[in-house]
Parts: C-alpha cells; sequence; structure tokens
C-alpha cells in the first residue's frame, strides 16, 4: 500500500468553524494529522487568507468542503433559490482557490436532511435542476482550477444521491472531467453492498475520500471494512488525502441533520487521536492491513 496524507474535519473541532477557532490547527498537528479540510458553514465567519496562513504556520495543506442547508439548494424549483445555492458553492470554489485547496467537495446537489417521495417525474426535474445548476459551477471551478468532489449520502440524509451508481451517473450528467466523487464509509456502509466494491465501481472519479466508521465513531472500532476499502483505493490508484469526519453531538442543528443522538466517543479530542493512530498505519507501507487488526476497541 501506498501512504496517503490524512486529514481532520473541522466538523470535529468547531461547529460553524470560524476564524477565532483557527488556533486548534496546532491540536490538529500535534495529533500528527497532515492536512486540515475546512468546512465553510457560515461565510461571513471564516477568512480565507487567515485559513491559509494559519495552516502554513503549522505545515498543514488545506481542503475545503460545503455544509448544505436548505438555503444553498441548487435543486430548488424557484430560481432565485437555485442561484442561493450557485453563488454559495461558487464562493467555496474561490475560498479553495485562495488556500490552495485542489478541490471542493460535499453533498451540494440538495439540502443535507432532505428526504420525499417524489414522483417520477418530479425526481427527474430536481435531477435535471441540480445538473444545470453543478454544470455551470464545474465551469466556474474550471476557470479557479478547482474540481468538485460529489457527496452521495445515505438515504436518511438525502432522497437524491445515495449510491456511487447514482453519483457516476450525476458526474456523467453534468460531463466535466474536473467533476468527480467524495466516498464516505459512513454513507457507503448503509447504502452500498461493499465497500471496496462501491470504491472500485467509482474508479478514477474517485476525487476524495472520508473516513468514519459504520456508527460515525472512531474508523477501527466497528465493523467496517478498512483492509478491504484502503487495498481497492489503492487499485484504483487514488493516492489522495483520507480524512477523518464526525460531528459534534453539542451542535444541535448538525445534530439534527445527521441524526446524531448521542456520543460516539469519549470526546471528539479522543476520536481524533486515534482515528489518526488507526489510519496511519493502514494507509502507509508496509504493515497496513495487520496494523487493522490492532484498532482501538
Amino acid at each position: 500500500m501506498s501512504s496517503r496524507p490524512i486529514g481532520l474535519s473541522t466538523f470535529v473541532l468547531a461547529s460553524p468553524f470560524s476564524d477565532e477557532d483557527l488556533h486548534l490547527f496546532a491540536k490538529v498537528r500535534a495529533w500528527g494529522y497532515d492536512l486540515v479540510e475546512v468546512c465553510i458553514e457560515d461565510p461571513a465567519v471564516l477568512t480565507a487568507a487567515r485559513v491559509a496562513r494559519a495552516a502554513r504556520d503549522e505545515g498543514l495543506s488545506v481542503l475545503v468542503c460545503g455544509a448544505f442547508g436548505p438555503g444553498r439548494d441548487v435543486s430548488h424549483q424557484e430560481p432565485a433559490r437555485r442561484q442561493d445555492g450557485r453563488d454559495y458553492l461558487e464562493h467555496c470554489v474561490a475560498f479553495a482557490a485562495e488556500v490552495g485547496s485542489p478541490l471542493v467537495s460535499g453533498p451540494m446537489y440538495a439540502p443535507t436532511g432532505q428526504a420525499r417521495l417524489l414522483e417520477p417525474d418530479e425526481r427527474s426535474a430536481q435531477w435535471d435542476r441540480a445538473v444545470e445548476s453543478l454544470r455551470a459551477v464545474a465551469s466556474v471551478a474550471a476557470q479557479a482550477g478547482v474540481g468538485l468532489a460529489v457527496e452521495p449520502l445515505n438515504r436518511f440524509e438525502t432522497d437524491l444521491v445515495n449510491t456511487v451508481e447514482q453519483g457516476m451517473r450525476l458526474c456523467a450528467d453534468i460531463d466535466a472531467d474536473h467533476v468527480g466523487l467524495l466516498l464516505d464509509t459512513f454513507h457507503m456502509n448503509i447504502e452500498e453492498k461493499s465497500l471496496p466494491g462501491a470504491v472500485l465501481a467509482a474508479g478514477s472519479r474517485v476525487r476524495a475520500v472520508q473516513a468514519s466508521e459504520n456508527d460515525r465513531g472512531t474508523p477501527g472500532t466497528g465493523h467496517s471494512d478498512w483492509a478491504g476499502t484502503v487495498a481497492a483505493l489503492d487499485e484504483v490508484g487514488y493516492t489522495g488525502a483520507v480524512v477523518v469526519e464526525s460531528f459534534l453531538p453539542t451542535v444541535r442543528e448538525i445534530a439534527r441533520a445527521v441524526s446524531l443522538w448521542r456520543p460516539v466517543a469519549p470526546s471528539m479530542d479522543v476520536l481524533a487521536s486515534e482515528s489518526v493512530r488507526f489510519l496511519r498505519p493502514l494507509l502507509d507501507t508496509p504493515g497496513g492491513q495487520a496494523a487493522a487488526q490492532g484498532a482501538p476497541r
């Protein structure tokens, strides 16, 4: 196996993450991470130049992901509401370009937490609106030298793109080489028949990976097939980062959106430190698969 950079999502650190939280990058580096995935929840409280400087001071790289609530819906029936979603995504693209992130990731096709039983023609119309919007954003992203990584979510968090197969169809309809998939092991554990099989199905469209255990907890403490997933990433030639993602149960809006009703680790600090301790030997050469047997329990 080849070594890949390991990142930590700011959702583990503070929410909404702001300029006032940049001192936490020192903890991220001390735990042994290579990069930080910055989620732009509230654009008004986060400054690209300050993020870039703080990360550089700690020797960290930066990835950018979006947060997609009801006001950021590129698939909405109303054109003005779709434009709000596109404007937010274009802000994320500009932010990514300034901090040196090669991509913007997330479930950018519809709001998180939206789950509706629509008629086929209504669903098809929503899909077409999402494709049209994301094509427009992809054009802006291409000019900025930034890619898009679309994240399938489980059926309880979205009704539009749940599987790699659906994600691949969305990418094909957007029809842009710099648009691919963000694969999140938590969602894949619910929706896919096999984690390695889903990675192989995504192939060269894998542009980003988030690591979370089957219960949203510390990787290596549940039943997810980590060794098989990493082997599949090797097979498809993925050399990008693996980012640890979980959520602070104390933030009510996020907890409600992702149905997080209980703590999944003794603390977020414990989750962060034990996650990198588990993933580092798994992603490094040699002995990664054997290290998976020594996960924290």
